[in-house]
């Protein structure tokens, strides 16, 4: 019953009440959200124990920030700005000498059907072009994969709306000019 209750209220009015001490609205954004903050987070560095970990640091960043939260920007837009800073941050504590996805990343859940190994194994391809791209080529490019408007990764990123079409653009191009025919 509680779900329903939430069901059609936006993002923004679901954090002011979490900040008013409702925590089942901090229940129905996590539910709302928590899957494509991940794949979001996967894929932009391919290993499911760092992604837990930044996704966990995230989401208790947007716990600490309740409090201070006023509906400056969308809901969604301001949590992945955290997870993209979150991922940056863990990168600047552990360096890596190369993209954690130019190694073939581990599928987040199994093969499950005919064709998903072919599946499975294009998805590690794509993985591994993402890996090398340079970092707001590949923030950029997921970014759009999760929907967001380029107003949107504008303000995540922090980049200007022109910079984001011109990440995107060569982000694409590099893209196929690594997967070739696949796509």
């Amino acid at each position: 019953m509680r779900k329903l209750r939430y069901r059609f209220s936006s993002d923004e009015a679901l954090m002011l009440a979490y900040r008013d001490g409702d925590s089942g609205a901090f229940e129905c954004l996590y539910h709302r959200h928590k899957d494509a903050l991940f794949t979001f987070l996967y894929r932009g560095c391919g290993q499911p124990n760092v992604v837990e970990e930044v996704a966990q640091e995230t989401w208790e960043a947007v716990i600490n920030a309740a409090s201070r939260y006023t509906p400056s920007a969308k809901f969604r837009t301001w949590l992945f700005q955290i997870g993209r800073r979150r991922m940056a941050d863990h990168w600047r504590r552990v360096p890596q000498q190369e993209s954690p996805l130019q190694e073939a990343a581990e599928p987040v859940a199994p093969a499950t059907g005919p064709g998903d190994e072919d599946y499975t194994a294009f998805e590690q391809r794509v993985l591994r072009a993402v890996g090398e791209l340079p970092a707001d080529q590949r923030d950029a490019l997921l970014l759009r994969e999760q929907g967001f408007s380029l107003a949107d990764i504008s303000a995540i990123t922090g980049a200007a709306s022109e910079t984001v079409k011109s990440r995107l653009r060569y982000g694409r191009t590099q893209l196929r000019a690594q997967l070739g025919d696949s796509l």
